[in-house]
């Protein structure tokens, strides 16, 4: 076991969420840190399979190269194979890496996704690409030592970037994109997606203009989130251009949103029904549809329409996963508006979730903006919006603790239908409009959604959901 060399922040407590571990530079993320995990991760990995090969992944923030290379370095002391990439990856082809690599074990990538860049952090993937589990994850906490260990082992650098492209390109229909050749935006937002889509869209014979591709440790002040204000830039890059559609990605690449001709955002909330279509309808495939209680219910109701089955989840990419690992699944669908297609990847990719948009675009021959306004006609206007509401530990644990008893009579003047309390308390109204509210299981806040057919309705269920979460319910 190699030395354990103390030092004064031996002491900082490091905790695993449900999408990694996650710290400000300042206030715990250093490469010692990062090498206790490091350490505790060898241990495990080491005794399941000696000498199995690890993927290291960094993306474009602060010192990301020397924090992987630290992680690397303490996981080949424990004898095993680490393969670091030479430069920024997005983190599905660090996914998708190991779980096409029989000797893998799991994979680690040095990112904090959509954070700020005062964050750094450390996502772990499990041989098949997915998330670790949460029973991996308490293990490795548990043997996180209380200093950084001293020994490094030979780390060897692999570009296994191009083989990931080479599979993204498999996934469409080269042929369509030729076929209609469009100009577009692609906003990489300064992470770890720059340079990579856009590549591929060039290869394809589309014209791009990417912004926010510079080296920039701080992101220009940007949140690496693609939502508004964030995306602002990106919708008047479309505007100004001409470009008939712009393309965001996340910090590490594993979540995307569109812009359309007009300079409008569209999320995955509503892109995800067109993708669903597309699937099934352009691209004749067929299977389960799994997605959250947490997800717009257009997403339900498209699958229904197309006679595809669907499976609805409490929040949580474990219980996700766990569908996913079946066979019949055509697409997951995850609250934060990621995309799973686990014929490519058991994991959120935002790639694929952009070159699907294209692909559906070049397809159709229409609009983004004429095909979301088909869409509407089709499933019916929804608004739909998520508010943290923060409390003190001692009053989430008494909401988690009352909520599976309660059934209000009303919420912002309107009768529940129906109530569930499958994840949280989730009350549905005859209208089609829902609101839910869900103690999160790692932050001490209260996670509530809303849905209507506008904005002043949706918004009114929202305030008064928020208001019951404040005064105890």
């Amino acid at each position: 076991m190699p030395a354990i060399v103390l030092d004064s922040r031996r002491d900082s407590i490091i905790r695993f969420g449900n999408d990694g571990w996650h710290a400000r530079f300042d206030e715990g993320f250093t490469e010692e840190n990062v090498a206790r995990v490091a350490d505790a991760l060898g241990v495990v990995w080491a005794d399941t399979s000696p000498g199995a090969t690890v993927y290291v992944g960094y993306d474009t923030r602060h010192d990301a190269r020397r924090f992987a290379r630290a992680m690397g370095g303490v996981l080949a002391a424990y004898g095993l194979h680490a393969c670091i990439s030479p430069g920024h990856v997005p983190t599905p082809a660090v996914e998708w890496a190991c779980a096409h690599d029989e000797r893998a074990i799991g994979a680690v990538v040095i990112t904090a996704s959509e954070l700020s860049c005062e964050y750094g952090g450390i996502l772990v993937r499990a041989s098949d690409g997915s998330s670790a589990s949460h029973a991996f994850l308490d293990e490795v906490e548990d043997l996180i030592p209380p200093g950084a260990p001293a020994e490094r082992g030979v780390i060897y650098e692999v570009d296994y970037v191009d083989a990931y492209l080479d599979d993204l390109m498999e996934a469409i229909d080269p042929r369509a994109f030729a076929a209609h050749p469009l100009s577009v935006v692609v906003d990489p937002m300064y992470g770890a997606g720059k340079g990579y889509l856009a590549r591929i869209l060039e290869r394809l014979g589309w014209t791009v203009r990417e912004i926010h591709s510079s080296e920039s440790h701080d992101f220009g002040g940007l949140h690496p989130e693609p939502i508004d204000p964030w995306a602002d830039k990106c919708e008047q890059a479309v505007v100004a251009s001409g470009a008939q559609l712009g393309l965001l990605l996340d910090g590490d690449g594993d979540r995307f949103a569109a812009v359309d001709g007009t300079g409008r955002l569209l999320t995955p909330h509503l892109l995800t029904p067109l993708i669903i279509e597309h699937l099934a309808v352009n691209r004749k495939r067929s299977g389960r549809v799994v997605t959250t209680l947490s997800s717009s219910s257009s997403i339900v109701e498209a699958a229904r329409r197309l006679g595809l089955p669907v499976t609805s989840l409490p929040v949580g990419f474990s219980r996700l996963y766990r569908e996913l690992r079946e066979q019949d699944v055509l697409i997951g669908c995850e609250e934060y508006g990621g995309i799973v297609v686990p014929s490519h990847l058991y994991e959120r990719d935002g790639l694929l979730g952009c070159l699907l948009v294209c692909e559906l675009v070049a397809m159709s021959g229409m609009s983004l903006a004429e095909l979301l306004e088909s869409s509407v006609e089709r499933l019916g206007r929804r608004c739909y919006i998520r508010r943290d509401v923060r409390l003190e530990t001692g009053q989430i644990s008494i909401l988690r603790a009352i909520l599976p008893g309660l059934n209000p009579e009303t919420v912002a003047g309107r009768t529940p239908v129906e109530v569930s309390h499958a994840d949280g308390l989730r009350l549905d109204f005859a209208d089609g409009s829902w609101v839910l509210m869900r103690p999160s299981r790692t932050d001490p806040v209260v996670r509530v959604y809303a849905e209507a057919s506008d904005e002043r309705d949706r918004d009114e269920l929202l305030d008064a959901a928020c208001q019951l979460v404040r005064s105890g319910i």
